[in-house]
Parts: structure tokens; C-alpha cells; sequence
């Protein structure tokens, strides 16, 4: 302690006890940072986070940097968990479709890390134990093609009305009874396929509204006759109802007006309305002949339209307990049989006289 000339005590102290004191707070403020940094990169936020700087990443890239770094994905984390998701690009543009693939009976339910997958454009879901979809579905917006065939799904959340961009739904071969009336907000939807439900009898009204939809399946399921909402699908081409219980169509069938292929073949039918004739755009129709009785003419006659009679095999096969657990296996080879042969006479710009009307005698 000194005095100065005009009496004020100015304290004196050694710079080296101050720097050791700012130096002790500078580490402390790091060590606190650092705990921090390590919280966040723990809880639920940073992983979305990453999710985001991960597609900001994806669209800075090149093609090939992103498939080089989608192939390092493939060999780590996703390989471990048995998911498949892989990145293509288009060869009609530069636009990156990503592509979620999940198959096998080990699983129950989705992996918890999808819901943070939401740039997802396609999902391919295959013969999984997984019998109810997640509601967090709806935040996949970019969501183009949902194909889930072959599972055991039961129903299908009212999120999926969410999906603007939907364009292709396959539910094959599940154990569904009903369809969400929210599919309809699906605006985009032009392919849907529900083959084989079993307990499926009939779809809300609101499908209706699905007015860019071209491919309708509903072959193997319970319909008595085709729904009203099928009917007001004014860009209807190709409709498979065949397999079902049908005893009659509507006579109000050729509302259909841009129909072109249509599959009877399995029920019930005595007898085709005349309004089928009046399906200008109408190329093929495919019916049992067991039990059909009168048919327009306009349809067996005319050069345009390839009239597929099939005759189901009279003959009575016992089948036994071990033959039944192989009915789905052969129904659907005989659906790839009949579409194979179908697809066979639309090649052929002039068909042969026995194919525009011809009999087939086979086991369907």
C-alpha cells in the first residue's frame, strides 16, 4: 500500500494472483458449455435437428455424393436394425426420391426412428406381423407411393388423409374390413389395390371424390355389388372385381365413361346390363361363363373389345388340411396367370378371331 501526493490509498496486487483467478472462471464457463453441448446432443430435439441439417445436406450434394454416402448409411446404422432405406435419382430429373423397405416376420411394429424420416417418398412394407400403422404418418407429406402388402393389418389410420401427394396405396393381401373415409382427401391418388381382405364388403362414399385414380383392385374380397363410390370415379381405366360376389352390375355401370379393362371372372353373374355397351372406351372384360346366360351382343361382337369368356374346371378336388395352408400361394398364382395371359392380347394390335371371343377352360 502506497500514498500518493494528494492522500488516496490506491491498493497494489500481484497481476499473477489476477490472471490465475480469470483464467479459474474461463474454465469453469467451458466446463458448464461442455455439459451443455452434451445434454443437447442426448435429447430427442437434436436429433431432429440432425434430420434437418441431413436434408439440407441432401440437397447441396451431387448425385453420386449422395449415393456414395447413402451406400456408408446402408453399412452402418440401418444395416444393424434390418432396414433398407436407400436413395435413388430419377432419370428424368435430378430430384432425390428416398425409399423406406421393411420385410420379415420378426417385426411387430415400425422401427421409433422412422417418425423422424419424414423426407420419405415410398414406403414397401412386405410380410411383417406389423398390424396398425402409426399416426405420426401424416407428417410424411412428401409421402408419393404407400405399399404395404402382404401384412397384418387390421385398419388404416384417418391421418393418411393427410398425404396429398399420395399417388399409389397397395393393401394387399391384409385382414382389413373397413376403409377410412378420409382416404378420399387422397386427391392425387390414381392406383389404389386392396386384393384380398377377405372381410371387405364395401367402401365409404367419400372415395368418390378420388377423381385422378385409373387402377382400381378389389378382386378377392366380399363386394356384393360395385360400390356407388366406384362408380363416380369419373378416370376409371382398369377396374379388377373379380373373386367377389357380385349376382349383377348396376345398370348405371357406363358412368364409367373412361373405362378401358374390366375383370368379372368368379362370381356370381347370369347376365352383363346393356348399359356396358355403352362404354365407348371399354377394350376388355373378362367374365365367368359357368352361369352367364345373356350378354349384349354389342360387347361379344364387336371388333374393338377382346370378350374373355373362362370357364371354371368342374371337376372336384378334395383338398386337404395341408393343401388349404397354401390357398393364398395359389390364388395368387392364378391371378399372375390370368394377368399374364391378358396382358399377352392387348400386345397384338390385330387380334385373331379367338381372342375377341373365346372360351378357356382352366383352374382358376
Amino acid at each position: 500500500m502506497r500514498v500518493d501526493r494528494i492522500g488516496i490509498d490506491i491498493p497494489v496486487y500481484d497481476l499473477s494472483v489476477i490472471c490465475s483467478l480469470w483464467e479459474g472462471r474461463v474454465r469453469k464457463h467451458k466446463q458448464r458449455q461442455k455439459k451443455e453441448q452434451e445434454r443437447i446432443k442426448k435429447s430427442a430435439l437434436a436429433k431432429i435437428n440432425q434430420q434437418w441439417q441431413y436434408r439440407i445436406m441432401c440437397r447441396k450434394m451431387k448425385t453420386k455424393e449422395v449415393t456414395a454416402l447413402q451406400c456408408y448409411l446402408e453399412r452402418s446404422a440401418f444395416a444393424e436394425m434390418g432396414i433398407l432405406p436407400t436413395v435413388h435419382t430419377s432419370t428424368d430429373s435430378e430430384e432425390k426420391i428416398f425409399i423406406f423397405e421393411l420385410s420379415g416376420d420378426k417385426w411387430r411394429k415400425l422401427p421409433e426412428d422412422l417418425q423422424h424420416m419424414t423426407y420419405l417418398r415410398e414406403w414397401h412394407i412386405h410380410k411383417t406381423q406389423i398390424q396398425k400403422l402409426p399416426e405420426y404418418i401424416e407428417q410424411f407429406v412428401d409421402l408419393c407411393v404407400l405399399d404395404l402388402s402382404k401384412n397384418r393389418l387390421t385398419q388404416l389410420p384417418a391421418e393418411i388423409g393427410k398425404l396429398a401427394k399420395l399417388k399409389e396405396l397397395n393393401v394387399n393381401y391384409n385382414m382389413l374390413s373397413s376403409i377410412p373415409p378420409e382416404l378420399g382427401e387422397c386427391e392425387n391418388l390414381q392406383k389404389l389395390e386392396m386384393t384380398a381382405n377377405f372381410n371387405l364388403s364395401d367402401l365409404p362414399f367419400e372415395l368418390s371424390s378420388l377423381k385422378k385414380l385409373q387402377h382400381l383392385d378389389l378382386s378377392e374380397n366380399k363386394f356384393a355389388t360395385i360400390p356407388v363410390s366406384v362408380l363416380r370415379m369419373s378416370s376409371l381405366q382398369w377396374l379388377d372385381i373379380s373373386k367377389n360376389s357380385l349376382r349383377d352390375l348396376p345398370e348405371d355401370i357406363d358412368r364409367l365413361e373412361e373405362l378401358q379393362t374390366l375383370f368379372l371372372h368368379k362370381n356370381k353373374l347370369n347376365y352383363l346390363p346393356m348399359s356396358t355397351v355403352n362404354i365407348v372406351t371399354l377394350k376388355m372384360v373378362v367374365v365367368s361363363g359357368d352361369e352367364l346366360t345373356c350378354v349384349p351382343s354389342g360387347l361379344v361382337n364387336n371388333p374393338d373389345i377382346k370378350f374373355i369368356k373362362l370357364f371354371d374346371n368342374p371337376i372336384h378336388l378334395d383338398v386337404d388340411t395341408d393343401k388349404k395352408k397354401n390357398t393364398l400361394e395359389e390364388t395368387e398364382h392364378d391371378k399372375e396367370f390370368i394377368q399374364t395371359y391378358i396382358e399377352t392380347l392387348k400386345d397384338r394390335e390385330t387380334a385373331p378371331m379367338y381372342t375377341t371371343k373365346v372360351s378357356l377352360t382352366c383352374l382358376l
